[in-house]
């Protein structure tokens, strides 16, 4: 080991933004175009249904679950400047594919499905990144590190939004390049742009980006060649002790749970607005995407924040707060009271009521003035539909409700997030990371998987009561969980007596 020049230390933090950057990236390539997918799909396959629409959003995701292990395995044993690049290539191609499956005469939805899982496929460079930065800090600078990180995946999940409404203006025709057969519309224009900064992002590796590693304490691993560009393969014995494999599954479990949890909240958010408050699809995509902007926005903030708070607490500590709010934001989302959400005009004109339900519920739903409409109406039908059995005997969970429970996720996801991956990036110590890192960006891809089938079956079959308290225990078991493990959850370092915690 030898101490850390400042050219290094210079080098080292211009390539840990690199990453930086690449996370924002790769956060932007999925959200510039997640609002306008299903109006796409719509016009360029009509065939295209809602559940084909389900499996281009989880395509990605799959794409990233499968790729992330290899990209990490990859990084193990190469230079990562190798995956990196490959992998913002691929996205770069999946863009441009997106911005061609108008041009096929048929299938052109399993070309659109093509490109977003290749575009996932694409995103697992995440556990690149991650291991990366794992290895290029020490342990004082891991937790800021690695909130960076989250804040510009963050960031860019919320841009990624704020491009697509801008590129609206160019509207649904645009302009047509005959002679490449490109149209440029607001469909295609987002991920032209996402492919024009993958390109960069590709010139900035080149150019800018350099391989280092420093141990637990900071201080410089020696070369193994004169760039520094070999693998870490050679270094992967020159600490001694095993990781704890226990510690390492347990993160995982909590990782997987952190994102499932989350993700059924992004996911509920539209339907569940809908039957409670009446709102139209048009209302509930508006307000809800002022609400996710402002939890977004939130989480930036608390990733700042938990830099500060960790040197005082511990990160264990702050997991631990973060899974209680946690806990706490979807206990409040439980109805309560004894009012009735609204019930669709609509279902309630057709006759199409269970015989079952009580003659003294369905009253007052008769009697409403509004339902009173002409044959030809052709209004949207707003409220709970009473195919869904529940929304006879489930009380309406307030605005309230709603609005507070968001504020408290908001506040707790990104501190399970930063510290789950900060605390997984210590108890694995200095070895190479790749594959353990490319391991949880896998289980968080599952989660975000799952989550969407736990949303469409158990809230539409069962209610917001069932899928609610369901949430709530599996937190309260992730707690218990992490309660088992609290004192196994150290740095490498620590545990085999190199430094104090």
């Amino acid at each position: 080991d030898v101490v850390e020049s400042q050219e290094h230390y210079k080098s080292r933090w211009r390539s840990i933004w690199i990453m930086y950057l690449t996370m924002f990236l790769s956060s932007v390539g999925f959200s510039i175009v997640i609002m306008s997918v299903w109006p796409y799909l719509q016009k360029i396959d009509p065939t295209a249904d809602a559940s084909f629409l389900g499996w281009i959003i989880a395509s990605y995701s799959i794409g990233q679950m499968v790729a992330s292990p290899l990209f990490g395995l990859w990084s193990n044993y190469r230079p990562r400047r190798e995956p990196l690049v490959i992998s913002t290539a691929i996205s770069v191609a999946a863009n441009c594919l997106y911005a061609y499956v108008h041009v096929p005469h048929a299938h052109n939805k399993y070309y659109m499905l093509t490109a977003r899982a290749l575009v996932g496929f694409g995103a697992g460079n995440v556990a690149v990144v991650r291991s990366y930065i794992a290895g290029a800090t020490s342990l004082t600078e891991r937790t800021s590190a690695m909130a960076n990180t989250s804040a510009c995946q963050a960031v860019g999940f919320i841009l990624g939004p704020v491009f697509q409404t801008c590129f609206t203006l160019i509207g649904e025709e645009g302009v047509t390049w005959k002679f490449l057969c490109l149209q440029l519309n607001m469909y295609t224009t987002p991920v032209l742009f996402g492919a024009l900064l993958g390109v960069i992002n590709i010139i900035l590796i080149f150019a800018i980006f350099r391989e280092h590693r420093v141990d637990d304490m900071g201080r410089q691993y020696t070369s193994i060649n004169s760039d520094g560009e070999g693998s870490d393969v050679l270094d992967q014995n020159t600490e001694g002790g095993s990781i704890d494999h226990v510690a390492v599954v347990a993160l995982n479990v909590l990782f997987f749970v952190i994102l499932f949890v989350f993700a059924v909240f992004e996911t509920i958010a539209t339907p569940l607005t809908m039957d409670m408050y009446s709102w139209t699809r048009k209302e509930a995509v508006f307000y809800n995407g002022i609400i996710l902007s402002v939890i977004g926005i939130e989480s930036v903030i608390v990733f700042m924040v938990v830099k500060t708070l960790s040197k005082k607490t511990g990160e264990r500590a702050i997991l631990h707060a973060g899974l209680l709010i946690v806990l706490v934001g979807f206990f409040i989302l439980l109805p309560w009271g004894k009012k009735l959400p609204n019930i669709q005009w609509q279902e309630i004109k057709n006759n199409s009521i269970p015989r079952t339900a009580p003659s003294e519920m369905l009253a007052p739903y008769w009697s409403l003035p509004e339902l009173q409409l002409p044959a030809n109406h052709t209004a949207e039908p707003v409220g709970c539909p009473v195919t869904q059995s529940w929304c006879l005997n489930t009380p309406m969970i307030y605005l309230a409700q709603y609005i507070s429970s968001d504020v408290l996720i908001g506040l707790g996801y990104p501190v399970c997030n930063v510290m789950s991956y900060t605390l997984y990036s210590k108890v694995l110590g200095p070895k190479p990371q790749g594959v353990y890192m490319g391991w949880l960006t896998a289980s968080g891809s599952g989660a975000r998987i799952l989550g969407p089938v736990f949303v469409s079956q158990i809230y539409t079959h069962l209610g917001p009561r069932w899928a609610f308290s369901l949430i709530c225990g599996v937190v309260v078991v992730s707690l218990l969980l992490l309660e088992i493990v609290y004192k196994r959850l150290i740095a490498f370092s620590v545990r085999y007596g190199r430094m104090q915690e």
